[in-house]
């Protein structure tokens, strides 16, 4: 069974370490534009108005609006798969297990968005608090992969379940807080299309182009309902099964009765060898589960074409102190840099002190608080989130706040997790007779 699960467990790492370098060169070079003679007709580009006319029915947005609504239910059918994936088949199979990185997540989420109101309640930018929620998964997992060998292989699986989880919970944020007047019958027709996806499983279809007409049908259903349409891609990546259909014992009986070279010479394509090469073909596809094979078909798409175009639609911005002074990007920068790290520990040790949780031996409240400051880089899902909460010079603030944390947070993360005798201290603070009972768990 390891066998199975270290392979993509391994790539989905690789992926997303070289992923995030790519984002940060995407990143920069908005910057650079944003802040150029070119600036006028690089914000230009992203405004363009793109229709999508169906009979009555019309779609239109500007480019940018496609890129964070439509390119982005992928990413986010991406991440939901994954979070699938890690607890049906992965190292997240242990509920215990799997219960610290999703405390940790919920800590993560609840207290920087609290840290966030208490210093923009009733302010202007109060409507931003969903900003300070999302860790970035690439670029955590990026700088986790400068570490190498440094950080134990639990630290890579608790931070990247961590992100995964935090990533859903925001997508959850953005339908809650952050969606449009609800059309019902949309709606309706919505969880239609949705009831048609399970009964296509349930009998069985495999194409693959029914499945894409369905979902697409699904996610303009709800862009019109009201919620925000990626809410499309968590939705489909969840239902999205996860177990294989051909066991590894009948595929290789299927591949045991293989004849390399059929012995028809008339060309015929309904001899019973070529039957057996078309079921072998078959056997080996589906030998991977639906789950497995997306990834794996969508994960490079995702990390390496729809993520950079995200970051140059949307991290370009004018430069200026004014915008880093305003009170809105000094509550992002201490959602992420404190709210995050405090939230994830605190909601670690009370699931560790309620036995919900398990720790793994090889995790220590070391790089558990080196990590906890990584996941303050709120990178992507951030800016997301600030583009539909915040407006004008109050967004230019959170990005200014959220360009500062990731910073900050990616910095003081790493000298946490580099620096010996540092983590080792922290440890050895928290590991006192008050977490007898979490390490009598572990």
């Amino acid at each position: 069974m390891i066998d199975r699960i270290a392979p993509p467990f391994v790539r989905f790492l690789h992926i997303e370490a070289a992923g995030g370098a790519v984002l940060l060169v995407f990143t920069i070079a908005a910057l650079f534009l944003s802040n150029s003679p070119w600036a006028d007709a690089f914000f230009g580009i992203w405004e363009t108005r793109v229709e999508l006319r169906l009979g009555p029915l019309e779609f239109g947005r500007s480019l940018k609006g496609w890129i964070n609504d439509g390119l982005m239910t992928l990413f986010f059918f991406l991440v939901a798969m994954e979070l699938k994936r890690e607890a049906v088949l992965g190292e997240m199979r242990n509920p215990r297990m799997a219960a610290l990185s999703i405390a940790a997540a919920f800590g993560g989420m609840v207290t920087p968005a609290a840290v966030y109101l208490a210093l923009q309640w009733a302010q202007p930018g109060q409507h931003g608090w969903g900003v300070v929620m999302a860790t970035d998964t690439a670029f955590v997992i990026a700088c986790l992969a400068l570490l190498g060998k440094r950080i134990p292989h639990s630290l890579r699986v608790f931070m990247l379940f961590l992100a995964i989880v935090d990533d859903i919970g925001a997508i959850v944020v953005v339908a809650v807080g952050y969606s449009h007047h609800m059309d019902w019958r949309m709606l309706a027709l919505a969880g239609l299309c949705i009831g048609i996806l399970r009964l296509l499983a349930a009998a069985g279809i495999r194409s693959t182009p029914i499945y894409v007409i369905v979902g697409c049908a699904t996610w303009l259903a709800i862009d019109a309902s009201g919620l925000h349409a990626t809410v499309t891609g968590v939705i489909l990546g969840l239902m999205t099964p996860a177990r294989r259909w051909v066991s590894d014992s009948r595929l290789y009986a299927i591949l045991g009765q293989v004849i390399a070279h059929p012995a028809g010479n008339d060309g015929s394509a309904h001899t019973s060898d070529r039957s057996t090469l078309r079921a072998a073909e078959i056997a080996a596809r589906e030998s991977l589960s639906p789950v497995e094979r997306l990834e794996m078909a969508l994960h490079p798409w995702v990390s390496f074409c729809i993520m950079p175009i995200f970051a140059l639609a949307n991290a370009g911005l004018a430069l200026s102190w004014t915008s880093a002074a305003q009170p809105v990007a000094a509550a992002v920068f201490l959602g992420f840099a404190v709210g995050k790290p405090a939230g994830i520990l605190l909601f670690c040790w009370l699931a560790l002190r309620s036995g919900v949780a398990l720790r793994p031996p090889d995790l220590g409240w070391g790089s558990m608080a080196g990590g906890s400051f990584l996941a303050g880089i709120g990178f992507t899902m951030a800016l997301f989130i600030a583009n539909l909460a915040l407006a004008g010079p109050l967004m230019n603030s959170a990005k200014i706040g959220i360009f500062l944390a990731s910073l900050f947070s990616a910095a003081v993360g790493l000298a946490l997790l580099v620096w010996k005798p540092r983590t080792q201290a922290i440890e050895s603070a928290l590991n006192n007779p008050v977490f007898s009972r979490e390490q009598r768990d572990c």
